[in-house]
């Protein structure tokens, strides 16, 4: 039986035949250029119980994340305790990639870069809602039966497609997606901040996405969890202009509106009144919502990911988490 802080630390996704933490580390900062360091933040990561790490080919040059991540793993020999995330099918400049053949293209390339002979979950990356789910989910089928993935899901997609994706395999007698990995957290995303294809679960327009998500409680890895940096505590909210040079473009484009400095100004009242940081009254935010959410951030060291973590044990009011959110005027 789990104990209280188990439950609450890691979580169970179908078809992965081990704990997952529902803190995941994200792997875009690593480098094979700073080899040494990235391995001693997986090191530390590791070292803190966080055992489930997100990568994707895309993530550095020439799939540098999933490069390290892999040499990591076989050096450390722990392979059978990591829960390994990976990506496939994100869009390029010239086209839409979401075609079983690049699916297939895709994790190949992954095992080969990581040297490992199956991913634990495999997100595509991004949607395309012309290509019918049907070659899309007969193909993940096909991977999983070889054993090369274990379980898969959808990262930017819309609930409505992954309901549909799902609908058509429960009728052909297969497996369908188990997670689902949108843009979620305290900070509202007001544009895309990477371009076309960003899915959020944020704002108004997004209530009847939540509203499936909580009533089915189908997982959310729901990334840049603290909005790119927003609420890491490089930007105050009496000083909105040190975001042009604490936060990178994305950030910026996706999050730095006024709005969202009156959430920022809001979590550093709580935080400050519960001897806290911004970050963990952030996370405490989003792991309060009433959806079964895996929180990814990308902490560069193991001071902040051991300052985060301990989001998990810090309780909000439902009156506290409507006021960070700016549904009502007053604590």
């Amino acid at each position: 039986m789990k104990t209280k802080t188990e439950a609450v630390f890691y979580g169970e996704i179908p078809f992965i035949d081990k704990p997952v933490s529902r803190i995941v580390q994200g792997t875009l900062m690593l480098s094979y250029d700073k080899k040494e360091e990235a391995f001693g933040l997986l090191d530390e990561v590791y070292g803190l119980g966080v055992n489930t790490f997100d990568c994707a080919p895309v993530y550095g040059e020439n799939g540098d994340a999933e490069r390290i991540l892999g040499r990591w793993i076989s050096q450390r020999g722990n392979r059978d305790q990591i829960v390994l995330i990976t990506k496939g099918a994100h869009h390029n400049q010239w086209r839409s990639r979401v075609t079983p053949y690049d699916i297939l293209s895709d994790i190949h390339d992954s095992l080969a870069r990581m040297s490992v002979s199956c991913i634990d979950l495999y997100f595509l990356h991004r949607d395309d809602p012309l290509v019918p789910v049907g070659p899309i989910m007969e193909t993940l089928n096909s991977l999983q039966a070889q054993g090369k993935i274990r379980a898969f899901g959808a990262s930017n997609w819309s609930h409505e497609r992954i309901a549909r994706a799902n609908e058509y395999a429960a009728e052909h007698g297969m497996n369908g997606f188990v997670a689902s990995s949108p843009y979620y957290g305290l900070a509202q995303q007001i544009h895309d901040p990477w371009g076309k294809g960003c899915v959020s679960l944020t704002g108004i327009k997004q209530m009847a996405a939540r509203q499936w998500y909580q009533k089915s409680q189908f997982p959310v890895f729901a990334y840049s969890s603290l909005g790119n940096g927003f609420f890491s505590g490089r930007v105050r909210s009496d000083c909105p202009e040190m975001a042009q040079t604490q936060l990178g473009e994305a950030a910026i484009k996706g999050y730095c509106y006024p709005e969202n400095f009156e959430r920022l100004r809001r979590a550093e009242y709580l935080a400050c009144a519960k001897k806290a940081s911004v970050a963990q009254i952030a996370l405490a935010w989003l792991l309060s919502q009433p959806l079964y959410i895996y929180a990814l951030m990308s902490p560069v060291t193991g001071e902040q990911m051991r300052d985060n973590l301990q989001a998990l044990a810090l309780s909000l009011t439902e009156r506290e988490a409507s006021w960070l959110n700016l549904e009502i005027a007053a604590l």
